[in-house]
């Protein structure tokens, strides 16, 4: 990627986000120039919204097509949060009124934190619930709000309201994860009320940031995570008081603080403009590369280092262990021996649920990583703390 679009972009988020002016350097840039290729990369990271306002706050953005599409990225945005927040509102008082304990999670405690909610987007609204509230959940939000029930995949069990806003109720957190398992399984010690509410809880400060960092571990060992955590990372560092020792208690518990810190220094790069490492250098070429939710590239490259070559990848691929399949369907837990009919019954949903292709090009992928691209990888994810 052009070095000139990321320190643009970088810039612009900064002054709208963190209330940094524009460097001289930026501004004497040939900006206009650079504005399609400026949009297709802020908005491969879901960014285009808030640089859409940093473009605008300097003039600019004209009449023109270019700027016609980051002033649409700008109002999507706005629609997305208000469409969200409104399923948002809603959901929480049916769960009040049917005294049913929840706890919000992810973007919808974030984005108070930002200088206008829009500008924290999500494709989602999840909640952490307790597993035998799951039921009386579809049933309520089914009679009360005509919110439609989708499909149960691992620990996440996915609703969708009459305007299409994705809902997910988590009765565990990233329970696949053993390194991290302890502490996300018991995530109902660590939460307080929601004032004036019986019922909906936030996570207590240490455990928001421990799971904030534990999802980004999570995504960038599937291929990366986008820029939008980081930037999430700042801001709760520089805009929500905490303890910082009762932080990195909880991250050395969970083998995650190598991590954390990494990320801490990578966001400071970004959004405070620090100088780069030799580490930090790498983090951002992995993140970047990845777009918004990772890319085959380097989840293939991750997965091949950790299984050992092609073959055994494909093999993995092929042939999911007993604690994989388990997360997929938990009913393995009661029934153990339901595991080969669990696996034919994933290969059929592959072929026959229009995974196919997708896994094909996923072989592909796997067929052509060189070794270099795999060794690289596999020291990031060394110097992380995530091998």
């Amino acid at each position: 990627m052009n070095e000139q679009i990321i320190q643009t972009m970088f810039a612009l988020i900064r002054k709208v986000i963190c209330g940094t002016e524009v460097s001289e350097k930026i501004k004497s840039q040939p900006v206009p120039e650079i504005l399609p290729q400026l949009y297709v990369f802020s908005k491969s990271h879901d960014m285009a919204h808030i640089i859409a306002q940093g473009l605008g706050d300097l003039g600019l953005l004209g009449d023109d097509e270019i700027s016609a599409k980051f002033q649409k990225q700008q109002m999507l945005a706005v629609y997305r949060y208000q469409r969200i927040n409104h399923a948002f509102g809603e959901i929480c008082k049916v769960l009040e009124d049917e005294k049913i304990s929840f706890v919000s999670l992810k973007g919808s405690v974030m984005r108070r934190y930002y200088p206008e909610p829009w500008m924290r987007t999500s494709s989602d609204i999840d909640f952490l619930v307790k597993i035998n509230d799951i039921e009386k959940i579809k049933s309520v939000l089914e009679s009360r709000l005509k919110i439609q029930y989708k499909s149960t995949w691992s620990h996440e069990h996915s609703f969708f309201t009459e305007s299409g806003v994705h809902i997910e109720f988590h009765d565990n957190l990233n329970p696949e994860d053993n390194r991290k398992n302890n502490i996300l399984e018991n995530a109902w010690n660590y939460i307080e009320h929601v004032e004036n509410s019986n019922y909906h809880f936030e996570m207590t400060d240490e455990m928001f940031y421990f799971y904030h960092i534990a999802h980004m571990a999570k995504h960038v060992e599937y291929g990366g995570c986008g820029i939008r955590p980081f930037l999430d990372l700042w801001i709760l560092e520089h805009r929500v008081e905490h303890n910082q020792t009762a932080r990195d208690e909880l991250l050395m518990q969970g083998r995650l603080l190598t991590f954390a810190n990494a990320c801490r220094k990578l966001s400071a790069v970004w959004f405070d403009a620090a100088e780069h490492n030799e580490m930090t250098a790498k983090m951002q070429e992995y993140i970047l590369h990845g777009g918004v939710y990772g890319n085959l590239d380097n989840r293939v490259a991750v997965q091949q280092k950790k299984r050992g070559g092609k073959v055994r990848y494909i093999l993995s691929r092929i042939f999911l262990s007993y604690d994989s399949l388990k997360v997929l369907y938990p009913i393995l837990l009661k029934h153990k021996w339901l595991t080969p009919i669990m696996e034919v019954r994933r290969w059929f949903r592959l072929l026959f649920k229009g995974k196919m292709k997708s896994s094909l090009h996923e072989l592909n992928v796997n067929k052509s990583m060189s070794k270099e691209q795999i060794e690289n990888t596999a020291q990031l994810l060394r110097q992380l703390g995530l091998d």
